[in-house]
């Protein structure tokens, strides 16, 4: 999808912009497909293959598939809700990302993450310090959508306490 969105003109159809979200409701999903540029890109296919094998090992393809793209929708409507006007193009997976942290820290709150790749520290401190992060950030002008972080990583939130419920009756149940 990057090497497509960089061909052509075609992915202005599909980028959310919550000042048009109503009248182009499929960006909600397409948006998470794309990205700003290669590093956006890349940080984000690191963030997932770090944080996303973790959770698709918990709860299975289907279930993750799920979370993720759900995170990512609910994402796009922090960013519309928290910039209804904006006509800057909220774009990749940031969001669904977020989301997939957010059950992540849930179901292993004390896994261990390093910082900048060197500092291990808890994955639940490590969330903490993003959120402080992206909570500042929504009082400051950027171009990052703050408000799609923090809905995702609510909505994984979410997820990961009606999964830990679930899992925890599982095995219960199993012995």
């Amino acid at each position: 999808m990057f090497v497509v969105q960089n061909l052509t003109d075609y992915w202005i159809y599909l980028a959310f912009f919550p000042a048009y979200a109503l009248r182009m409701p499929w960006t909600f999903i397409t948006s998470i497909f794309l990205h700003a540029d290669i590093e956006h890109l890349l940080f984000n296919m690191i963030a997932l293959f770090f944080f996303g094998l973790g959770l698709e090992n918990i709860v299975g393809r289907r279930l993750f598939a799920i979370i993720f793209i759900l995170s990512g929708i609910f994402g796009n409507i922090g960013y519309l809700i928290t910039d209804q006007s904006s006509i800057i193009p909220g774009i990749g997976a940031s969001g669904a990302i977020y989301g997939v942290v957010g059950t992540l820290v849930v179901l292993t709150p004390f896994r261990r993450v390093f910082l900048y790749g060197l500092f291990p520290i808890p994955l639940i401190l490590l969330v903490a310090l993003w959120t402080i992060i992206d909570l500042t950030g929504l009082f400051s002008p950027s171009t990052v959508a703050h408000g799609a972080h923090l809905a995702g990583l609510v909505v994984g939130i979410l997820f990961g306490m009606y999964l830990r419920r679930y899992l925890v009756r599982v095995e219960h149940y199993q012995f």
